[in-house]
């Protein structure tokens, strides 16, 4: 079910945004998309299914393990925080004990005073993609007004901020170009919602569904999550990051669209600064004389 109808939750009124409400089915039924090609997820979700099957609901929230080590409460202005770091596999398609282990860092954030109450989750998946999940120095903005209903969880999605990062000196250790691409293939949004699954049973003795919030690529992530595993969803809201989703919506025709009101935006810059336009073009005769250069004329 996908709606347009303002959500209950008030604190993302502000933004464009699309509300899913995920229900429990099968981890090989999709509530909400046909069986589609959407991203190639089909193609993937067997990994996922297995990683669920997995895991298990038996985790206990809280208590310290090589998998999860909770850190003690400390205090932004009218916030309380508390710090995770998990050993995750870098490949779920793995046995646990064969894959290779990266870290997972998670915070979680409540309104002074709620740090024992019986709150549900909401799972904070911020955009990029390679952004880090900033911790919030004061009780403001959605953070404020999301901390009166929620456990608030903010992840560094794995290859960003203090989780295991994806860095120049760590990718210079591959032997070869294949090895990266080995590497780096599971740093994609499979992987990112294999963690909050990670996660969630882990937070929750009851691993009950959470709710997600995905802002830009978030968003594309957190599609992906409706996909791969709608039953640990109670709902997901989108703020601007939907990715193409109707039949015939390529990335081709994105960039078509894209490209004419990049055209649009050029001419309405040029008649303001008309002294512009050589400088432009010399940069242009520069690119297209440099080896390996070129600017390609999207208008011909």
């Amino acid at each position: 079910m996908l709606t347009t109808n303002a959500p209950a939750l008030s604190f993302v009124k502000p933004f464009l945004l699309f509300r899913f409400r995920a229900f429990s089915t099968s981890p090989r039924t999709i509530s909400i998309f046909p069986a589609t090609k959407l991203h190639s997820f089909h193609s993937r979700r067997s990994r996922v299914c297995a990683f669920i099957a997995m895991t298990g609901n038996n985790a206990a929230a809280g208590v310290s393990s090589p998998e999860h080590v909770a850190g003690k409460w400390y205090s932004v202005p009218d916030l309380r925080l508390r710090d995770h770091r998990f050993t995750v596999p870098l490949d779920y398609a793995l046995d646990r004990d064969v894959s290779p282990k990266i870290s997972l860092f998670a915070r979680e954030v409540v309104a002074v005073g709620k740090e024992e109450q019986s709150l549900p989750y909401l799972l904070f998946l911020q955009g990029g993609p390679g952004f880090e999940c900033r911790g919030p120095t004061e009780s403001s903005g959605w953070i404020n007004k999301a901390c009166e209903e929620f456990r608030v969880v903010l992840m560094d999605q794995r290859g960003t901020g203090l989780s295991t990062p994806l860095s120049v000196s760590s990718m210079l250790q591959m032997k070869s170009a294949k090895d990266l691409v080995d590497y780096l293939k599971h740093f994609r949004a499979d992987s990112i919602v294999n963690d909050a699954e990670f996660i969630r049973v882990r937070l929750d003795p009851d691993a009950k569904p959470w709710t997600v919030l995905g802002q830009s690529y978030g968003g594309f992530c957190a599609v992906t999550y409706l996909s791969f595993a709608p039953q640990g969803l109670k709902q997901v809201l989108l703020t601007g990051g939907t990715p193409p989703l109707g039949n015939g919506c390529s990335a081709d025709s994105v960039y078509r669209v894209a490209f004419e009101q990049v055209i649009r935006q050029n001419e309405k810059y040029y008649k303001r600064f008309p002294q512009d336009v050589e400088i432009v073009r010399e940069i242009v005769k520069h690119l297209a004389e440099s080896e390996g250069g070129g600017v390609r004329d999207y208008q011909t």
